[in-house]
């Protein structure tokens, strides 16, 4: 059957089920779901579960969009008029692309309405389908520049979803049955993470990252045949935003990839912004960046974002659902669904199985699973982290003990994820004085990666976003907090008072982090405290195994005299105890365990564990290796 037939008997399967005197004009796949235009959206709205209900029947995801959207202007004040004056509206965005109006509001439960009633006047009146979301305490100027970026291409945007909507809903064309997944990079290392998930019919590449510290071998393995050319790719699945997953996403489409990019909308937008600091970060390095905004920009136009639990067709025989990883904002195991009931298979990315101060922990149910692709970083027989109270206890101490000899605490940490987490603790042992009342400098993007936190509060654990909507609680807002925006001011810190230094990157493999070590470093009374990973070949690894001089270039030394101090506990991975727990918690429980991005001792070891204690079938694969699942 061509897709014309299917758009027209989907459309008759329809008419079907709509009452009498709603028409539907036309039905077209948009990306992964099914459009259905008609010149009576407001009698839709009357009908309060017949979307869910089209979508039931048609075991598809359902959008009605009017044929005819009214001028935004228009609609918005028209919005105003029907929603009370006193819900707060600060921002509307439309987007043409969706037919939706996203609403946000300081008080957004005033805007839904009893029972929703409020919503549904607000659809009779003008068309549009109204998203309400509460107003973030903090502003990002990334988000705000991604929507406007969206809508400023949403004819572009509007083709590439047809194109890929009518890909997506091909018909099969193979009579086999088999499913392969070749290793891209990420076996028996941490970094470049990327792993092509092969059927008869479709490829599909989750994730594409860079290997932090590595200049031989930082690119996965995008050149062999299994991938190449990029041009077959059926889609590309992002787990999360940290670079060593989703840096070189826009190399793709510099050599030739046209497809979707699915990620959760925390993802999409925390990855553009590292991606153009990375960027950025390589140009002052050297003359040589792998791409350029322009391919940043083409990944956010060809972005589709999926929330937690949303199950969704991106090719003709895979539906894809993203469930919480418990890693950083956003984060995701990937759960392919192949064929019809033919085969489940996961991917963890990065992820985390306790509660954090930000997170719930990561998802351990699914449907069906019989395979599981697990990352392995403390995978090792000895990595066990200390309790996350304990790890907070010891920086307290550390702080305290800092300040106390007149020193500055500098804490280099991922801009997403670590910084968050740090903040939170060191806020609120100033507000229990637990340490003393010293300013946190807040340098790099953490300011901004801390903004799209509070953009995006329904992917933060519930005690956080209570926090963070009550009048004058919001932990991130502390007045303890200052942002380091200009060298000026970096010289400010620097030559000032004890203080904490809260600054990226991570890893010490460039931003502002260096400007403090070369003029800090020296003295014995300050602190570099680690409260992350540090790969192998990263500058951090390096001052943690001893080095006490770096050299910078051909000329400049950095010397170090002051504290070194690792503090574990604060990471986002889950360590060997609390990776063996997540096994046994796994319902249900796959047949086959791959342990991935981990040294290759400790994915090894964390392999074999596995076998003895659960007997389930494990792989410490290595790169360039191709597995057949079925």
């Amino acid at each position: 059957m061509g897709i014309e037939k299917k758009l027209q008997d989907l459309k008759d399967q329809i008419n079907r089920i709509v009452p009498r005197g709603i028409t539907v004009s036309e039905v077209e796949f948009e990306g992964p779901e099914l459009v259905i235009y008609t010149d009576d959206p407001k009698r839709f709205a009357d009908q309060a579960d017949l979307i869910k209900v089209l979508a039931r029947d048609l075991r598809k995801r359902i959008v009605v969009r009017p044929n005819v959207l009214e001028d935004p202007e228009r609609a918005a004040d028209e919005i105003r008029s029907v929603v009370p004056a006193n819900a707060g509206i600060t921002d509307l965005f439309f987007d043409p692309e969706t037919g939706e109006v996203l609403i946000e509001a300081k008080k957004p439960g005033m805007v839904i309405g009893k029972n929703g009633t409020t919503l549904r006047e607000i659809t009779k009146q003008i068309g549009w389908t109204p998203k309400v979301a509460r107003t973030p305490p903090i502003e990002s100027s990334t988000v705000k520049q991604i929507r406007q970026f969206i809508r400023s291409v949403k004819d572009e945007r509007k083709a590439f979803l047809r194109t890929i909507g009518r890909r997506i809903h091909r018909e099969l064309t193979s009579k086999d049955q088999w499913l392969r997944v070749t290793m891209l990079g990420c076996c028996r290392e941490v970094g470049r993470a990327a792993f092509l998930i092969s059927t008869p019919e479709s490829r599909v590449l989750v994730d594409c990252g860079d290997k932090p510290g590595s200049v031989a071998n930082g690119t996965p393995y995008l050149y062999i045949p299994e991938i190449y050319p990029l041009t077959g790719l059926d889609a590309v699945v992002l787990t999360h935003a940290h670079l060593d997953h989703c840096a070189l996403v826009p190399l793709l489409f510099k050599y030739g990839y046209e497809g979707p990019v699915y990620a959760t909308p925390p993802t999409r937008d925390l990855s553009a912004m590292l991606q153009l600091d990375y960027i950025d970060v390589m140009r002052k390095e050297s003359d040589r960046i792998p791409y350029t905004s322009n391919e940043v920009k083409s990944y956010i136009k060809h972005s589709i974002t999926l929330n937690y639990g949303s199950v969704t067709d991106i090719a003709p025989d895979i539906k894809l659902t993203f469930h919480n990883a418990g890693h950083i904002l956003g984060s995701a195991i990937a759960h392919f669904h192949i064929g019809e009931g033919l085969y489940n298979i996961a991917f963890t990315g990065d992820f985390n199985f306790q509660k954090t101060r930000l997170f719930s922990p990561a998802a351990s149910n699914f449907p069906r699973l019989e395979a599981l692709f697990m990352e392995s970083t403390y995978g090792g027989a000895n990595d066990i982290q200390p309790a996350r109270r304990e790890a907070e206890e010891r920086l307290y101490e550390t702080v305290n003990a800092t300040v106390k000899r007149g020193g500055k605490v500098i804490i280099p940490a991922f801009a997403v994820g670590r910084s968050q987490e740090v903040m939170l603790a060191l806020e609120e042992g100033i507000r229990r004085q637990r340490i003393p009342s010293v300013k946190i400098y807040l340098d790099g993007m953490i300011r901004e990666a801390t903004a799209i936190h509070t953009t995006y509060p329904e992917y933060l654990n519930a005690d956080l976003r209570n926090q963070i909507f009550r009048e004058g609680l919001n932990p991130f807002l502390a007045e303890c907090f200052s942002q380091v925006d200009s060298a000026e001011l970096r010289e400010q810190v620097i030559g000032g008072d004890p203080c904490v230094i809260i600054t990226t990157s991570g890893m010490l493999n460039g931003g502002p982090v260096m400007e403090y070590l070369k003029a800090l470093g020296q003295d014995e009374r300050n602190s570099l405290v680690f409260v992350g990973y540090q790969a192998e070949g990263t500058l951090g690894r390096r001052i943690q195994k001893g080095w006490r001089e770096i050299p910078l270039g051909w000329r400049e030394t950095i010397v170090i005299n002051l504290e070194i101090i690792t503090i574990d506990g604060f990471s986002g991975h889950s360590d060997r105890r609390q990776l063996m727990n997540y096994i046994s918690h796994l319902q249900p429980r796959p047949e086959k365990i791959f342990t991935i991005h981990g040294d290759e001792n400790k994915t090894i070891d964390l392999a074999s564990s596995i076998y003895k204690r659960f007997h389930i079938e494990t792989h410490s694969p290595m790169n360039l290796e191709t597995y057949r699942m079925i």
